[in-house]
Formats: structure tokens, sequence, C-alpha cells
């Protein structure tokens, strides 16, 4: 482990299987860049200080399907039998339909509902308690207006306009294609993607209608927001209504840690990722002191059961979720709690 001070600002390195880049608090208020070059036996990871978003540029251009929605039964492409246009505009009325499996589906007027039982009158699931509370109108209409805010204060997060700035590194690759803002919540950072022009088709997705609303509201409410190829989008994160093969960067805020069975929605994740796509995700790791708490790994198992969150207690299991998931190229940010993951679809 190497400690490098610049300018007051304490930098560790850690030369491990993937590096860890690590920083104060302070440096949040810092542009950055993240630069990854990897051989057969290490990864590197360098620190580039003071790109700008434009500074940012598209290095390729980037041909892409216009329309990348798949059956959430059988996997196969939908068809428009109505609108022809990915826009927040034209989901109202619009219907899809499967060209294998023949099922239809409908936009209502926030949202499509790709969910694998959309339609369904008579029969329901539940979720999990961590997915069913985001859910509510209640939680919905307060995750933006408060909720959000506190994990700065006790997980480290920096906020969605520093987290955004944090990713641009991780995404570079990729700009000018698309990108499913899964678990978007009310839209903190689906609404971002879309007004900085970097990316030709942003999915706002999540499982609660409620939080769809909300992020339908909320985009309403913004003069000049670039509402076309802006959709939202209902499914399930364990079964994504895409194309395999045909996402180019899924971004997940906060999110990791309430999915169900992570290794299965990383896995849907890969499935759609193009070669070469990228996975950026954010959460929280109870390790440091935590890791001194007996029989943690109890607790977990026990938290996990009662609520379906998982609580993750190092980076490497983090690193593992993605291997196992067929991702490469690990990498992670760390500010205490907080971390910043990035991995990507083997070329």
């Amino acid at each position: 482990m190497i400690g490098i001070s610049v300018t007051g600002i304490m930098y560790t390195l850690s030369p491990t299987i993937s590096s860890f880049t690590r920083f104060s608090p302070t440096f949040f208020t810092s542009n950055f860049r993240l630069r990854a070059s990897s051989s057969s036996s290490s990864s590197t990871t360098f620190l580039d200080t003071n790109p700008t978003l434009d500074s940012v540029v598209v290095e390729k251009e980037v041909t892409r399907s216009s329309n990348p929605l798949a059956c959430p039964v059988c996997y196969n492409s939908l068809n428009w039998t109505t609108h022809h246009a990915l826009s927040i505009d034209t989901i109202l009325g619009s219907s899809l339909q499967c060209r294998t499996c023949q099922k239809a589906y409908v936009g209502n007027q926030t949202h499509l509902d790709l969910t694998a039982i959309s339609g369904a009158k008579n029969y329901g699931e539940s979720m999990p308690a961590s997915t069913e509370l985001f859910r509510t109108p209640l939680i919905s209409f307060l995750y933006e207006r408060g909720w959000r805010q506190t994990f700065s204060v006790l997980g480290g997060f920096p906020g969605p306009e520093k987290e955004f700035e944090m990713m641009k590194g991780f995404l570079k690759p990729i700009l000018g294609g698309n990108i499913i803002d899964a678990s978007c919540g009310s839209g903190l950072f689906s609404r971002l993607f879309a007004k900085s022009g970097l990316f030709s088709m942003v999915v706002a997705l999540d499982y609660s209608e409620n939080m769809l609303r909300q992020c339908y509201e909320f985009v309403q409410q913004e003069d000049n927001f670039p509402k076309e190829n802006f959709i939202l989008v209902r499914a399930d994160i364990a079964r994504l209504p895409f194309v395999s093969s045909s996402v180019d960067a899924v971004h997940a805020g906060a999110a990791l840690h309430c999915w169900p069975s992570p290794s299965s929605a990383v896995a849907e994740i890969s499935r759609v990722l193009r070669p070469g796509g990228v996975f950026v995700a954010t959460t929280y790791i109870l390790d440091g002191p935590f890791s001194a708490v007996p029989f943690l790994t109890t607790f977990r198992r026990s938290v996990k059961q009662v609520s379906g969150s998982c609580i993750f207690l190092s980076e490497r299991e983090l690193e593992a979720l993605c291997k196992a998931c067929g991702l490469v190229g690990f990498k992670c940010i760390r500010n205490g709690p907080f971390v910043m993951i990035s991995a990507a679809k083997p070329k």
C-alpha cells in the first residue's frame, strides 16, 4: 500500500488484483477523470485532475438501433404497432407487440409497463420489503425531497451532480450511445443524463410505478427538457426488457443493495450490454470499524431474509459479483461507506 500526499490531500493506492483509488471528501470539489490500463497480471487506475464537462468529447460516432426494447417473456424484439418514436411525449397510447409470443404492451400516461405480468388483471406478485417500500406514494414523493439527501450525511454519497462528474470517466468509452438508468427512482440521474446531451437515448427504468410518476412530473416541470429519445419504463431488474447486446451502458445509483438478487440483476445487465458496454453503480460497504462487529455475516443474512436488502462487506465482494456475471476491468472509488464501481462486458 502506497500513500501519496498532493496539495494536502492523501491518496492511497492498493496495488492488488484491481487497484482502488481512495480519497478524502474534500476532493469531491474538484473535477477528475479515471483512466484504466490493464495487462494480464494487473490493472492500474490513473487519476487525471481538472477535466470538465466541456472536455469530454465523443471520440467515435456510434450507430445504434432506434428500438432496443424486447419482450420480458421471451426476450425477442418488440414492434411498434402505433407510434414509432421513443419519446416521453409519445408513450401515452403507444403500443408494442412481441413478434414471437404476440403479447402486447401498452403505454399509460407516464411510462411503458414492460414487466412479465404486464396487463394481467387477476394476478400480481409481491416483492421483498425493500422493493415494496419504494413503490409507496409517500416514499416516492419524499425520495428527492429529503430522503436521498440523507445518503450524503450518513453514507458519504457526494450528491447526484458530483456523482455524475465522477462517473463520466467510466462512461467515456460509450458516449454517444444509449444508457439505462436502472432503479432510477424519481429520475435524478436520468434527467442529468438526458440534459447532458452525451447519450443518444436515455431509459429511466424502475419497478415502482409511483417513482416513475414522480420522474414524469419532474420532467414536465422543467423548461426545454430534451424529451426526444427519453422514455420511462417499468421493469423487473432481474428480467430486463431489452434485446441481448443492445445497450451501451447501465447505471444503478444507490440501488445495488436494494435488489432482491444482485447476482441475477448483474447477470441480466451483462446480457443486455454490448461488447465493451459499461456498468456503473453506487452502493455502500460496511467495512472498516464495522468489520470488527461479531457475527456480522450472520446479521447480514438475517437482514437479507427479512427485508430483501443486501449488505456488502468488502470491495472484493463487488468485484467477485461482477466477475461471476461475466464483467471485466473492475474499478472502484471509495469515500467512507460510499463506493462507486465500474466494470465492462468483454469486447
